[in-house]
């Protein structure tokens, strides 16, 4: 899962020095990081305009030209200017409560979180992400920037492994696999791999699209993998490599330490995660998102900030060798790459 409805550091620098102009009545707002006597007034004034545009334009780029309007990517909290910027952008960001929402959610599920995951995954959320993950046209402008993103990371991980040596003959559990993006490829280059996912539809999913991929003439390797309907957490065995891509977003920070020292307790030698991270930009633009959230994006989304995530690797013997960031438009991933210490 990503964060869809954020505008990227690089397009809010695009608009560094942009203007926003309401009605005739309304005052002209100049945000410029070269200028940082702009008066807190007009950037509060700003916000509001932007949390307008929120309301009545299309959510998802409303969020990009809104966000645009009153912050520079580079220095979101030079361009708020103050208190009263804040104060404003704050009460702007909460005349909608996704919380509302969420504790729905949950009391559909007797308040057990990790089950109101499974259960958007093998519904609403199965339909949404398994067209972003696929290759049909029927995805618009963010859902496509989304599976380019996600891609991205994919080709990273690839990239990374190659590098290395390649992985055949070699054991690999790949934690939250979806529909099979990285465990697929991996299969074929001649690992042996233990893949699983929440979502039984997931699972089933990223079995099919093995299949027709062997089906479509590509090479089958000497085990075929394994697809699995199992939470993280219930993820057993001992590897050379456990991967785990975009699934910490569903995980609050108390519960990432666990979450790293099981699955390294898997890997006998690498350890490669991606989570979102947790910077000031990001969760402003998480909450601007958040208002609109449509009926196949309910769950709850967690930032993480690189140092803890860096810290619990340690705690649990890895040390991080490779790192990258993979940022489109509305799709952010920290990628980690960590050995085990000798």
């Amino acid at each position: 899962m990503s964060l869809s409805a954020f505008a990227s550091p690089t397009a809010l620098q695009q608009r560094a020095q942009c203007s926003a102009r309401t009605s005739r009545q309304a005052p002209r707002i100049v945000c410029s990081a070269a200028r940082p006597a702009i008066r807190s007034q007009q950037l509060a004034a700003g916000a509001l305009a932007a949390a307008a545009a929120l309301q009545t334009a299309a959510p998802a780029l409303a969020a990009v030209e809104a966000v645009g309007q009153v912050a520079d990517g580079a220095s979101l909290s030079l361009a708020l200017g103050g208190g009263a910027a804040v104060a404003a952008l704050s009460a702007a960001l909460v005349m909608t409560d996704p919380q509302k929402r969420r504790s729905q959610q949950m009391q559909e599920t007797g308040g057990n979180e990790l089950e109101a995951v499974k259960k958007y995954f093998d519904t609403a959320g199965f339909e949404r992400w398994n067209k972003i993950y696929g290759e049909t046209d029927e995805v618009n402008k963010v859902q496509m920037d989304i599976r380019n993103g996600h891609a991205q990371t994919v080709e990273k991980v690839l990239r990374w492994v190659d590098e290395e040596g390649g992985v055949e003959g070699t054991t690999i559990c790949d934690a939250g696999c979806g529909t099979g993006s990285l465990a697929i490829p991996l299969a074929l280059r001649g690992a042996t791999v233990s893949a699983s996912d929440i979502s039984s539809s997931m699972a089933g999913e990223a079995q099919r699209r093995y299949e027709a991929a062997v089906a479509n003439g590509a090479k089958a390797p000497k085990v075929a993998p394994k697809f699995e309907t199992l939470d993280l957490e219930s993820c057993s065995g001992r590897y050379n490599t456990v991967c785990c891509l975009d699934v910490m977003i569903h995980y609050p920070q108390d519960k990432v330490d666990g979450m790293v020292q099981h699955l390294a307790s898997l890997a006998e030698e690498r350890l490669i995660i991606s989570f979102a991270p947790n910077t000031l930009a990001l969760t402003i633009l998480k909450r601007i998102g958040e208002l609109f959230p449509g009926p196949s994006k309910a769950t709850r989304a967690y930032l993480h900030k690189e140092d803890d995530v860096e810290a619990a690797l340690a705690r649990a013997g890895f040390k991080v060798t490779k790192r990258e960031m993979t940022s489109t438009q509305f799709y952010f991933s920290r990628l980690l790459e960590a050995q085990r210490c000798t």
